[in-house]
């Protein structure tokens, strides 16, 4: 079965996205999620956000259609404290260590 984030995943845009979340995680002393497919997840979808509206919007958090001018960037405002209630960001992108 093929999802719509698919045909992002390997690409130029997708591997951006993937490296940016990858230092966001190092900078903030947190780590990606160990389930890869839910990274490919959400990096294919924050792709498709990257490509359509030509920013990083949170793909968990987003209207639908995607609303430039309220939806929230990755990461969100809230995601201190999701992580400290949580361990883990609401898109479970962003994990504590």
């Amino acid at each position: 079965m093929s999802n719509s984030w698919d045909s992002t995943v390997g690409t130029k845009e997708y591997n951006e996205t993937l490296v940016r979340a990858e230092n966001i995680a190092a900078k903030s002393g947190l780590s990606l999620n160990e389930d890869s497919e839910r990274v490919q997840k959400v990096i294919g979808l924050m792709t498709m956000n990257l490509q359509s509206a030509g920013n990083y919007f949170c793909p968990c958090k987003q209207s639908h259609p995607l609303d430039a001018s309220k939806d929230v960037l990755c990461p969100c405002p809230e995601i201190s404290d999701e992580i400290n209630a949580d361990g883990c960001c609401f898109c479970k992108l962003f994990f504590e260590n």
